[in-house]
């Protein structure tokens, strides 16, 4: 039966469209969106403590997911993942880690703007270790959005050592994302160059591509395993705990195991760039929803990255419908 769910999901996967996965990657930057304003509603947690109840009951959701898709298999799934599964663990642990602990240290506007660069470094990874060539109006788009960054970053991230601090804590999190979609990028990569030439080796493992899905288990494990010791004795109330859940399930299992399927479909830097409107979202779900109104350089910054979204995905889309 796991099985079946299994290749059912992965069968789904491989028929998304362009348009289609263009749009499940919004709504991951929407869901992705929602952990300031909800930060912002606790009551006593604070720190490494949100970052490990957070990381344990994604845990706990992603254990649950992955054992009703694969049941048994997915122990199996593991130990065949190799170091690919690991690294990408490793870097899906740092992105969690540093995010919450960021966002307690500093303002959503700062923390969210900081994770901007992400497509700044994704596409220059593609381009150093995949050798990939963006098109020109790639390029520009993200050069646009790392215009509206640097206007925000400069006038108002570094408002104090607190924000500094927060920053700084928040960079390890586009670093350790661009790893992870060039890794999964070249893994995805490297299978349908095997396949294409039907490659004799075709069964040896290290010629498989790895399934991923287990990695976004495995790097909320580590954040929980790693925050624990640093976040007793708790603090948090009953109802810091149902925030906390919200968070641990909406807000990362069910967008990061879609995340990583859409890796199979979109390339690398257009995911990335496409994440960019987890700032956007974030920002004003923080205005409305707790008070944190964003300043004219935000709002500046915010109107030049949406803008080389639509602009950078119209051209796109025009593109594709030119082809025979």
């Amino acid at each position: 039966m796991s099985g079946g769910l299994a290749g059912g999901w992965g069968a789904r996967t491989m028929r998304l469209t362009h348009s289609r996965a263009v749009a499940l990657m919004v709504l991951v930057a929407l869901m992705w969106s929602i952990a300031g304003v909800v930060s912002r509603h606790l009551e006593s947690a604070r720190s490494f403590e949100v970052s490990f109840w957070r990381s344990a009951f994604t845990v706990l959701a992603l254990t649950l997911a992955l054992g009703w898709m694969r049941g048994p298999a997915l122990i199996a799934d593991i130990r065949r993942g190799g170091w690919p599964l690991w690294l990408s663990g490793l870097c899906w642990a740092v992105m969690f880690t540093n995010f919450m602990v960021a966002i307690m240290l500093t303002t959503v506007a700062t923390v969210l703007v900081t994770l901007a660069i992400a497509p700044l470094l994704t596409a220059l990874f593609a381009r150093v270790f995949l050798h990939h060539k963006l098109p020109t109006r790639t390029w520009v788009a993200i050069a646009v959005a790392g215009a509206g960054i640097a206007w925000m970053f400069g006038r108002q991230a570094f408002t104090g050592s607190a924000s500094l601090v927060g920053a700084m804590v928040a960079l390890g999190v586009p670093l350790a994302a661009a790893t992870n979609w060039t890794l999964l990028q070249h893994l995805h990569q490297r299978h349908a160059r095997a396949s294409a030439a039907r490659d004799p080796r075709a069964g040896d493992p290290s010629v498989r591509e790895p399934d991923m899905l287990p990695a976004v288990l495995i790097g909320a494990l580590l954040s929980a395993l790693a925050t624990l010791p640093l976040a007793l004795p708790f603090s948090a109330t009953t109802g810091d705990l149902s925030l906390l859940a919200l968070l641990g399930v909406v807000q990362l299992a069910v967008p990061c195991l879609l995340v990583v399927t859409l890796a199979k479909v979109l390339p690398a830097p257009e995911i990335s760039l496409l994440a960019l409107l987890e700032v956007i979202f974030g920002v004003l779900l923080a205005w409305v929803g707790a008070g944190e109104v964003p300043g004219p350089a935000a709002q500046a910054g915010g109107a030049l990255v949406v803008s080389a979204l639509l602009v950078n995905e119209g051209l796109a889309l025009r593109e594709r419908r030119a082809r025979p």
